[in-house]
């Protein structure tokens, strides 16, 4: 390998400080940012290098920008690299989430608090349904991909089966469709071009060959692994041992453990299940608040999935026991985004050592392909779910054949809540404005109705 004169720690630090800072816009425009600051501006590594990584995160659970972060990390300064690119890329939406968190709890039910929130709800909607669109667009390239949306579609919304089942049962048929040959089921090109300067391999610092820490080294991947896997699971266990699987910060580190390792396809995959199990099962907030979080999410620094701080904040705050509420939202919310990203760093240190024997493995991206169209599938219940309790007040659950339903309630219809998300819509869709600009348009939206209303 070349001699090249790698860049410092420290400036590595300044580095990914600076993407953790900008790093707004969900996870493609995160992967946007880190290729061109990385690629185009700094020359860390190359075009093929960088997809290379970026298909390899796509096929682990969980946020796949912040998994990229860590491998590029671990790829120019090691394990502590890693650690380090991983932390600074989550650590401006942890303060942000947590500081808003307590806002919502200590005002959220004051006017002009409750009304931005209200416009946030609706840009949200539009932000969802935009998701949608452009997951599918990509994803549903045959009538096989379109049948599994459709599916898991159904499987969700008419019989409320678990999002892992239905990511389990698409990966299976991914699976054994490439198995057989399937032309349905042939792998395509991950994400493609990611930024408008591709810059060579050989013109980069890591260059066109590996360095000698990538190489496969099992003793090195299984210590470490070990380590996070530790780290990850000793705290859940603790918890459940000493309080029970019935206290809420037991029921937290599980569920959201849980999530870690069967949340393929990306953020709103994940938003989804969370919406399922923490709205509907657990009762840790109400349909609008979840809503209210992912605004939160949206309009700060950091991972979309950092949502999920917020609903263990609310879960705690509600089910405080003998700590006082603000005290039990916070070690919720921490808890939760330390059983959310622990594990992230697992995945890519067992896998990176033997990253080049997944990396043309069809089999496997096809069983990836599957899974991105159940998603879709599960985007589009969430899409449903969030729009019904935006726009009505009042949904109610009817069985009819076997199927459980949410069905408005016609007489609860929001005007002001619908005219605002038909706004965002055409805001998004029509004029192409970004999500920081359309939550903010609508957050001063719902200020504004919130003032002509009490004048």
């Amino acid at each position: 390998m070349q001699d090249r004169a790698y860049p410092t720690l420290a400036s590595a630090i300044r580095i990914w400080g600076r993407i953790g800072l900008l790093s707004f816009g969900g996870p493609a425009g995160q992967i946007a940012l880190m290729h061109r600051i990385l690629v185009e501006e700094q020359r860390w590594l190359g075009e093929k290098r960088f997809l290379h990584a970026l298909n390899y995160c796509m096929l682990l659970p969980g946020p796949e920008a912040m998994q990229l972060a860590v491998y590029i990390g671990w790829l120019m300064h090691r394990t502590l690299g890693g650690i380090i690119a991983g932390l600074l890329f989550v650590l401006p939406g942890v303060v942000a989430i947590m500081a808003l968190s307590w806002v919502y709890a200590l005002y959220g039910n004051v006017g002009p608090v409750e009304a931005l929130f209200f416009g946030l709800k609706a840009a949200v909607l539009a932000i969802v349904v935009q998701a949608v669109i452009r997951i599918g667009s990509r994803a549903l390239k045959n009538s096989a991909m379109v049948a599994i949306a459709a599916a898991s579609f159904v499987a969700i919304f008419g019989f409320a089966i678990p999002f892992p089942l239905i990511i389990l049962a698409a990966g299976l048929i991914g699976f054994f469709g490439a198995q057989a040959g399937l032309p349905a089921f042939q792998g395509g090109d991950g994400h493609g071009k990611v930024g408008k300067v591709q810059v060579d391999d050989a013109n980069t610092l890591l260059g066109e060959e590996s360095p000698e820490h990538t190489q496969v080294n099992r003793a090195w991947a299984f210590r470490i692994s070990a380590v996070f896997l530790v780290l990850w699971l000793a705290p859940v266990g603790l918890l459940f041992a000493v309080f029970g699987p019935a206290n809420v910060f037991a029921q937290i580190a599980g569920f959201f453990s849980i999530m870690a390792v069967v949340t393929f396809g990306g953020a709103y995959a994940v938003l989804a299940y969370v919406a399922q199990e923490a709205v509907q099962n657990y009762g840790w907030l109400a349909p609008g608040e979840m809503l209210d979080g992912l605004g939160m999410a949206e309009t700060t620094p950091g991972p979309l999935i950092m949502v999920t701080q917020f609903v263990g904040f609310m879960g705690a705050f509600r089910e405080a026991g003998g700590l006082s509420p603000l005290m039990a939202g916070t070690l919720g919310g921490l808890l939760t985004t330390w059983v959310t990203f622990t594990p992230c760093f697992l995945w890519i240190f067992l896998g990176a050592p033997f990253i080049e024997r997944l990396r043309d493995n069809k089999v496997l991206t096809a069983a990836l392909t599957a899974i991105t169209a159940a998603v879709v599938g599960v985007i589009m219940n969430l899409a449903l779910w969030f729009g019904l309790h935006v726009v009505f007040d009042e949904v109610r659950t009817v069985t009819s054949f076997g199927l459980e339903l949410d069905v408005p309630v016609w007489s609860t219809l929001n005007v002001a809540a619908a005219a605002l998300v038909l706004l965002a819509i055409v805001a998004v869709f029509r004029f192409k404005l970004g999500p920081v600009t359309v939550l903010s348009g609508c957050a001063i939206a719902g200020l504004a109705l919130h003032f002509v209303g009490t004048a």
